[in-house]
């Protein structure tokens, strides 16, 4: 195991200097205040070092009222924060200079070129920048050694995640000091090397790009996309209620700015369905309308979900093959009364899938019900989306053949409906939206992971914390079989012909070899 580098946190009494009172700016100032430090909350506007400062006050007022501090203590965590409008001012006395204002490369240099000269020769120069590179912002310092990326997530001071990150030379000590500093401080902690995107903003970008596809080829509506994303992939949020949250200019300029930085790979290609937004003023929330309208009294559609037809339940069926991480569906219909007859896959035979009357079940391999009806002269297959846990999802999503028969369709839906889960029906896209979606989320991990961006553990644990995923990419790959994720994109890059869904190069090696994709000892090694 590697030595790891020499860091030691900032201690108490060490003054902290945050530059841009804006929202992350004040989040980011109460954090270290909360820890502690004596923080100069610097921004030329005095109207926004008022409202950092309000704020701030009433944030405190809020952790009182439910008990989360007493109020001496939020009255001593006020006194630590100062407002000030020039950081030179008070450069000579911090330990830590922590930069959150616009995330435009010349300003950020300039700023960290006119506070070099004054502050300590031992003080730390960290950047908030959630997408510039940490090499450029240090490249024209007379030390660009003691910058370092301090990336947090909005709002501060309730997210758990820092990503630390290094540029071509950020000192191996200063970063381990701000890892160190950021766990003082009551945060989940990563270590990034500085790439576009560094590590959230990089892997999370399927999780919007697949459902825009999706909603681009018509499989369904925004309402229903989410309801399967959030109910049986276990995500906090859909996609869609995601980015209206984030807000559509923000969401579509990271997609933009990351896509360009990787030299326009397909892979980040924005979508116009949220340039069209964008250009509509349809940001979302704080707009009052994106892909859902939030003006006072309007409605939010339904999921679409099919009505009951318990009446076209068989009372058995044959599974075909090795089921792995939907066997527990087997089970519910068991527990429901079905009898479940097992039978191994013959080469040649078909896919793995639930037999039921006339009617073949499969869970999706990344091929349409059409195709795999077409590929095995079987008219009547419905393929079903995947869950993050077939023990306990109420809700699932499946789409038919286009040829299969109405009463093979009901058979599937009654059937499923049986185990306590409500279908949604989707249009026969490839890889229908969950599965796809994860599947495109591991695949950027796994190469993220290959491009030295970080360890494998700490990729799953800045996705887990920066995005609250219910889990992190990589172990999401084990748990449903890396082959399985590697057939599916090879079937969605076949079937749009597009090195977009292109299969990492870590995932191909890590099905000739028995190392755990989420890091194992191999993550505390690196």
């Amino acid at each position: 195991m590697q030595e790891r580098a020499r860091g030691v946190a900032l201690s108490p009494g060490d003054a902290v200097l945050v530059v841009g009172a804006g929202a992350m700016g004040r989040g980011i100032a109460l954090v270290a205040a909360s820890a502690g430090h004596p923080v100069f909350l610097a921004d030329v506007s005095e109207e926004a070092r008022r409202r950092a400062l309000t704020a701030i006050a009433e944030e405190l007022e809020g952790g009182v009222r439910k008990g989360r501090m007493s109020a001496e203590e939020a009255d001593a965590i006020r006194e630590r924060i100062q407002a000030v409008a020039e950081p030179q001012g008070v450069a000579s006395q911090v330990r830590l200079v922590i930069e959150a204002i616009v995330e435009d490369l010349e300003v950020k240099r300039a700023l960290f070129a006119s506070l070099e000269p004054l502050v300590p020769s031992e003080a730390i120069l960290a950047t908030n920048t959630s997408s510039l590179s940490i090499t450029a912002i240090a490249a024209p310092l007379a030390r660009p050694e003691r910058v370092v990326g301090m990336h947090f997530f909005n709002p501060p001071s309730r997210m758990k995640l820092v990503e630390v990150v290094s540029g071509l030379a950020t000192a191996s000590e200063v970063a381990q000091t701000i890892r160190d500093t950021a766990v003082r401080w009551g945060k989940i902690a990563v270590m990034a090397r500085s790439t576009p995107g560094f590590i959230v903003n990089r892997v999370a970008r399927p999780f919007y790009a697949e459902a825009l596809r999706v909603l681009a080829e018509g499989a369904a509506d925004c309402a229903t996309l989410d309801a399967v994303v959030r109910e049986a992939g276990g995500f906090p949020m859909g996609p869609f209620e995601l980015m209206d949250l984030i807000g559509h200019d923000v969401n579509f300029a990271v997609t933009s700015s990351v896509w360009s930085a990787y030299f326009y790979d397909k892979r980040f290609q924005p979508s116009l369905i949220q340039q069209e937004l964008v250009w509509a003023g349809r940001l979302g929330r704080k707009s009052g309308r994106g892909f859902y309208d939030y003006a006072e009294g309007a409605s939010r559609p339904a999921a679409a979900e099919v009505p009951p037809c318990h009446d076209r339940v068989p009372s058995a069926v044959v599974a075909v093959g090795e089921f792995g991480p939907f066997s527990a569906l087997l089970e519910r219909l068991a527990a429901a009364g079905v009898e479940v007859q097992r039978r191994p896959a013959d080469t040649g035979t078909g896919p793995v899938r639930i037999e039921a009357a006339n009617v073949w079940i499969v869970p999706t391999d990344g091929r349409t019900a059409t195709r795999l009806a077409h590929e095995h002269g079987h008219a009547d297959v419905v393929v079903l989306d995947w869950a993050r846990d077939w023990a306990q999802t109420l809700r699932a999503a499946v789409a038919r053949a286009d040829g299969c028969a109405q009463d093979s369709w009901a058979c599937a839906l009654g059937l499923l409906q049986r185990a306590g889960i409500a279908v949604t029906p989707l249009d026969d896209v490839a890889g229908l939206i969950l599965a796809r979606t994860v599947a495109m989320l591991a695949n950027e991990a796994a190469d993220a992971v290959l491009a030295g961006i970080g360890t494998p553990r700490d990729i799953d644990t800045a996705m887990r914390y920066g995005t609250n995923y219910p889990l992190g990419p990589l172990a999401w790959a084990e748990a449903m079989g890396v082959a399985r994720i590697v057939g599916l994109l090879d079937r969605l890059a076949e079937h749009y012909g597009e090195d977009r869904y292109r299969v990492s190069p870590l995932l191909r090696r890590h099905l000739w070899n028995e190392r755990p994709l989420d890091g194992g000892d191999e993550g505390e090694k690196k």
